[in-house]
């Protein structure tokens, strides 16, 4: 491999080549929490965190989980909104937070979603789960797949509403990573995490998390409380084309999980930015190529690139392209070529795969001999 182009973000972004001083970022607040964690929604990058693999019981942080199974299966078009959903029994017995539906009744999956995500509803959790999956511990185990394929290793459901159970749990960095996805895969029903109140059976009821009213910034998420698991908040906030997500759990009180989670997104906008350096599949450079039906081919990357970085390092970051110097045809659309790898200062920022953006055809009989004796030349007097 050797060095086929190495340019500072300042010019592969076209802004203003002026010398930065190296930007400092001060140390990120303590919470009284047990665990918690900041991330941004694009980049995926935690910028603070404590104990954020800790399993521990995540009350109704839980029913992130239950109401996303039921809004992937809208978003896939197998159920309708207005289906109606029966109400058992075991539901409108079940205790806790509820939206306050009847054993015997139906109701529409679209007000059972409502109740599940504003009310935080255990009764419409159950039902929930008994309409998808027969009985709530099978809705439990469709859960723990959905977990898995997520990355989120350190939890498991033993139920569709929080209610403690043993060998129930996850962690701060775990109900970020569901926040995320429930974020970015339901752009539908993500607006219904911001809203404030909910009426059903003529009981109206207010969303939990109080930051709603206190941070317009902030539209979503959820809320959990148990004796055991103390008070927890999963919460996001948008902020000039940047998104963060707070998770915190094991706080002392309704009022101190506000006010902790406050505490980490305050800290994220006041310090930090999003940046969406690339898009997918954006040329960034061509190579010549050797024996193809073309002498160039373009490169770039498959997937768009975001980055969070200290609010002003924008322009400390440098970028180098590193590709093979006798790339031959024939090329495949998406395949890698090279690397790009950005870094600021002494630490690798991203590193991911340079790749071809168009197929190149290897040149017919002759111009393929040409090429071949002009490659092996160009090889010898490298």
């Amino acid at each position: 491999m050797s060095i086929f182009s190495k340019i500072t973000l300042c010019l592969s972004l076209a802004l203003a080549s002026v010398a930065h001083a190296a930007v400092i970022v001060p140390s990120a607040p303590q919470l009284d929490a047990t665990a918690y964690v900041l991330m941004d929604a694009d980049s995926g990058k935690i910028l603070v965190e404590k104990n954020a693999d800790q399993k521990l019981p995540p009350a109704s942080l839980t029913k992130m989980m239950t109401s996303y199974v039921a809004a992937h299966e809208l978003e896939l078009g197998n159920v309708a909104e207005d289906v109606l959903v029966p109400i058992s029994v075991k539901a409108w017995r079940k205790k806790g937070s509820r939206m306050f539906v009847r054993e015997g009744t139906q109701v529409s999956l679209i007000d059972l979603l409502r109740g599940i995500i504003i009310q935080s509803g255990n009764d419409a959790s159950v039902a929930v789960a008994e309409y998808f999956s027969g009985s709530e511990d099978a809705y439990a185990d469709w859960m723990n797949q959905y977990a898995e394929r997520f990355g989120m290793v350190n939890t498991q459901f033993k139920n569709a509403t929080g209610w403690p159970a043993e060998g129930h749990f996850s962690s701060a960095r775990d109900m970020a990573l569901l926040s995320l996805r429930i974020i970015k895969d339901h752009p539908t029903y993500y607006p219904l995490y911001a809203e404030k109140y909910y009426e059903y059976n003529s009981i109206r009821q207010p969303n939990r998390n109080k930051l709603l009213w206190r941070d317009p910034t902030v539209d979503g998420l959820k809320t959990g409380h148990t004796d055991e698991a103390g008070y927890c908040l999963a919460a996001s906030a948008l902020k000039d084309g940047t998104r963060f997500i707070a998770v915190v759990m094991g706080t002392r009180s309704e009022e101190a999980r506000a006010r902790e989670t406050q505490k980490l997104l305050a800290y994220g906008f006041r310090y930090f930015e999003t940046h969406k350096l690339y898009s997918a599949e954006q040329q960034l450079q061509t190579q010549k190529i050797w024996l193809g039906e073309q002498d160039e081919v373009k490169l770039g990357v498959a997937d768009e690139l975001f980055l969070t970085l200290p609010r002003g390092a924008k322009g400390e970051l440098q970028v180098d392209m590193l590709t093979d110097e006798f790339i031959e045809a024939p090329i495949k659309k998406g395949q890698t070529v090279g690397s790009l790898t950005i870094t600021m200062g002494d630490e690798t920022q991203a590193e991911l795969p340079l790749v071809a953006l168009e197929d190149i055809e290897e040149a017919g009989f002759f111009g393929s001999l040409i090429g071949k004796i002009k490659l092996f030349f160009a090889k010898l007097f490298a």
